[in-house]
């Protein structure tokens, strides 16, 4: 191919009008238009889109100075008027339908389409290539149908549709195939076969004219080109020309081959309409469907085959470096439609996302600063070379030294990284995002995160000192059978947990019986006299569950499989932080998306307030009044009570805000005001400390509240007495617990536990202190565990020592080879132990909550409490 034979290109792009101070679109287009050109500005359907047409350029430079040079002239006369530009598919705020522009033509597909002219509120962009020939062009089309998805893809923009997050990178796709003339068209031989087509529509009536054949790809209806018509509009001006340098080179090599008498080798158009689909519902950061039959393969895999089939075009047109420098650009900022999310995950406001769009679409970089300077165009002795092959996004080997996963070396079992076969199916998508970003983008966006949390507050208490609660950038995934049976068995403990309390604070049948050893029970520090005496047959006064809210940590062990590792049932703390993981890692990393639909977290606070409802006393009438009692900032997980309290939109009480008169509680917010009744008392205070604390009125608060809760007018969640649960002793007593009263066999293994109250058992304990973990029975927050085989003599010395003192105080436990889960730490990944809390609320019925909490112990440590240096990482369940 000669410079003679070099191709002019063009792009049409149309621009959202938005309202400068509501970011919303507003049909204010012709204001804009009489302060410009008609010969490069023009109207579009609707009266708030304008479009720009660039003039036909062989230089894409030049071409890219001209995109440029129009949006800032389009800016300049929106401005004054307070409105501006916005390229994309589609905008985040917008009202179901707009205006028709008043021009005949559009007039009338009005009338004749109805909601759907009405509702076109979308952009495109659409590249132009001289191919004079009009049998030509129609071979041309063929040969480039099947790479049109990835042009799709690379230029996806819009995720949100009608305020809302559509789940697509490019909902204009999914708007715009609604037309009847849209999307795939089959194969032509002639030019003559075509035009008859575009005659026989237009002859149905379907279609008034030409012009509204809307082909993915067709030769132009008013110019000698092949026009490219499926990308969405594009904030980010160099996509622009990346796709503009792609689709000239994929036309450039269709003449060559069609020129040689190549027969083209076109996809089915099932396939291909799948392709389209899948592009616009992944963008870049997902898989894309191989058009070649071969299955789906990664965005970033094909784009770098498209690249390497058309080198040969690029290097004689002067763009190859220019090209590959800004896929690799691509790849590594991500789609628009990802950096739209992430500007929204951080605040959850749409403006965000309006205000990202505006300014990439106004704030071109100047040619000083631009991907062209310095890089080889058209005529460049470094591009007629053929120099910069590893510009154009290096193959895997070349980037092997500096793979992420590729250094990353697990000992024992990880969830991630299999010994036979690498990454497992389920992180394959992730794993590539994450060497995408590479390194230095982990590093900037690790940052990012924990500077949003320390905005937002989110927050927890060491040793009286607030800190941000640790967040890790990589994402767990739980598979969907595997979460189908933590449900049951989680359900099923829980269940069996609340049985064996009723029957604490009642007959003790299963003591009676010798299913559970009296001592266990009698000698329980979580035994409370409270417990016996605000209840009936030992369910609470108020009736509903005694655990209406259960933390549950489970473990994943050296073979894969679950075990339960610890039951809460007093005040199990950390949903709000599982939920806010999820915001947290979306905003930092929405490159990296779930093998499949993951669980949503935003349902839980309305779960957890449906299931405090329930507690409510029968006496109570109309909606019980729910509140959500804490000590204040002071207590190591008050940013989850105000999360909740604010999110379940009840009030957040301190003990000094609360007042009990004639057994009635009320809400006395800083201890005067208006009274308001409270009927149920989500309590994040221990009932040790709780029943001390002064109230409103400078007295104890115990009293009063054990009389509310007699009378009937006040139910406390979780209800007093329920530590004889969360003792390790009676841990090892629930396998035997769920045979005995629910009449089942256990759905979940428990680690082997070995309790020190009983004699030949401490012997066991004592033989093997460097062998075994051993845990104080009431310990929390990992206080007082010794792990044997990492333990000091000295350490396994203090521990014997404790036993020997208070047998019954001390439990046993098989070390269990914690799974481990790649980590991001000190600037690579680290595989660290993990543990999973689950939360089950018990209602109208029992259910676990769609979010759970992994935590992450240190580097080379087995204990994963944040007060011990933990942290924590968004945990995506799998929907079955």
């Amino acid at each position: 191919m000669s410079d003679a034979r070099i191709a002019a290109v063009g792009v049409e792009e149309e621009f959202h009008i938005l309202d400068l101070e509501t970011r919303r679109l507003v049909p204010r287009a012709a204001e804009i238009l009489r302060g410009l050109p008609d010969d490069q500005f023009s109207q579009e359907l609707l009266k708030s889109v304008v479009e720009t047409n660039s003039r036909p350029c062989t230089d894409l430079a030049d071409l890219r100075a001209d995109l440029v040079d129009l949006r800032r002239r389009l800016a300049a006369v929106a401005e004054p008027l307070g409105l501006g530009p916005a390229g994309a598919g589609t905008v985040p705020i917008s009202t179901q339908a707009h205006d028709v522009s008043p021009d005949p033509r559009y007039l009338q597909m009005a009338e004749e389409y109805q909601l759907l002219a009405r509702e076109q509120l979308i952009c495109g962009a659409q590249v132009h290539v001289d191919v004079a020939d009009r049998d030509l062009a129609m071979a041309v089309t063929s040969w480039v149908a099947p790479w049109l998805p990835m042009l799709l893809a690379l230029s996806a923009s819009s995720p949100f549709w009608n305020g809302e997050d559509s789940g697509y990178a490019s909902m204009r796709t999914m708007v715009w195939q609604r037309w009847p003339t849209a999307g795939v068209a089959g194969p032509f031989q002639t030019a003559a076969e075509y035009d008859q087509l575009v005659a026989d529509l237009v002859k149905t009536g379907v279609i008034s004219d030409p012009g509204m054949v809307y082909f993915d790809i067709r030769p132009s209806a008013h110019l000698p080109t092949v026009e490219l018509r499926i990308c969405d509009a594009c904030p980010d001006v160099d996509t622009v020309i990346l796709i503009a340098g792609l689709f000239r080179a994929l036309v450039c090599r269709a003449i060559d081959s069609v020129t040689a008498g190549d027969p083209a080798p076109p996809p089915r158009g099932e396939l291909l309409r799948a392709a389209t689909w899948r592009a616009a519902r992944s963008g870049i950061e997902g898989d894309l469907v191989d058009t070649s039959g071969a299955g789906s393969v990664p965005a970033e895999q094909l784009l770098r085959r498209l690249l390497a089939e058309v080198r040969p075009e690029l290097e004689q047109l002067g763009d190859w470096e220019l090209v590959g420098h800004l896929a690799e650009a691509a790849v590594g900022h991500g789609s628009a439609a990802s950096r739209q999310r992430r500007a929204h995950a951080r605040r959850g406001l749409l403006t965000d996302v309006a205000d990202l769009l505006l300014t990439e679409t106004r704030e071109s970089p100047p040619a000083a600063t631009d991907p062209f300077d310095g890089v080889g165009t058209r005529g460049s002795a470094g591009a007629a070379a053929g120099v910069g092959g590893a510009v154009a996004l290096p193959p895997p080997a070349a980037r092997a030294a500096r793979s992420l996963l590729g250094q990353y070396r697990p000992t024992g079992f990880d969830e991630v990284m299999s010994v036979d076969e690498g990454v497992r199916p389920a992180y394959r998508a992730v794993a590539r995002a994450l060497e995408r970003l590479g390194p230095a983008v982990l590093a900037e966006r690790g940052e990012a995160m924990q500077g949003e949390q320390v905005e937002r507050g989110v927050v927890f208490r060491v040793d009286g000192e607030q800190r941000p609660f640790p967040f890790d950038l990589v994402p767990r995934i739980v598979a969907a059978a595997d979460w189908e049976r933590l449900q049951a068995g989680l359900t099923q403990r829980v269940r069996a947990l609340e049985a064996f309390l009723r029957d604490t604070y009642s007959e003790r049948a299963a003591v009676a019986d010798g299913v559970i050893p009296p001592w266990v029970v009698n000698d329980s520090p979580g035994l409370r006299h409270t417990g016996r005496v605000l209840s009936r047959d030992g369910a609470p006064l108020s009736g509903g569950a005694r655990a209406t809210v259960a933390g549950i940590d489970l473990v994943r062990g050296g073979d894969g499989g679950w075990l339960v590792l610890e039951d809460n049932l007093r005040v199990p703390s950390g949903v709000a932080y599982a939920i806010e993981a999820r915001q947290l890692t979306r905003a930092a990393l929405p490159e990296l998306s779930p093998p499949g639909a993951i669980l949503s977290v935003s349902t839980v606070p309305a779960l957890l307030h449906e299931a405090l409802v329930a507690a409510a006393p029968p006496a109570v009438h109309g909606e019980p009044a729910v509140a959500v009692l804490t000590t204040g900032p002071r207590d190591s997980a008050y940013y989850e009570h105000t999360f909740l309290a604010e999110e379940m939109g009840v009030p957040l009480l301190t003990p000094t805000d609360i007042l009990v008169d004639d057994d009635i509680l009320y809400a006395v917010p800083g201890g005067r005001g208006r009274r308001r009744r409270v009927d149920v008392l989500y309590r994040r205070v221990d009932e040790d400390e709780l029943l001390g604390l002064p109230g409103a009125d400078g007295a104890p608060l115990g009293p009063g509240l054990l009389r509310a809760v007699r009378a009937g007018t006040l139910a406390l969640a979780n209800a007093l007495g329920n530590g004889v649960a969360d003792d390790k002793v009676v841990y090892a007593f629930v396998a035997r617990m769920i045979t005995y009263y629910l009449g089942e066999q256990p759905l979940l293994d428990d680690v082997p536990t070995y309790v020190c109250g009983d004699p030949d058992q401490r012997d066991h304990v004592l033989e093997n202190l460097d062998r075994l973990v051993v845990k104080p029975v009431d310990g929390y927050g990992g206080a007082g565990v010794v792990i044997g085989p990492a333990a000091e003599p000295a350490e396994l010395a203090q521990a014997r020592a404790g036993i020997l003192a208070d047998p019954r105080g001390w439990i046993g436990q098989e070390v269990v080879s914690l799974s481990t889960h790649p980590t991001w730490v000190d600037g690579e990944l680290a595989p660290c132990a993990v543990d999973l809390r689950a939360f089950v609320y018990a209602g109208r019925e029992t259910i676990v909550a769609p979010a759970a909490l992994s935590r992450v112990a240190p580097v080379g440590s087995l204990i994963v409490n944040s007060s011990r240096g933990g942290g924590s990482k968004d945990t995506w369940l799998l929907r079955p």
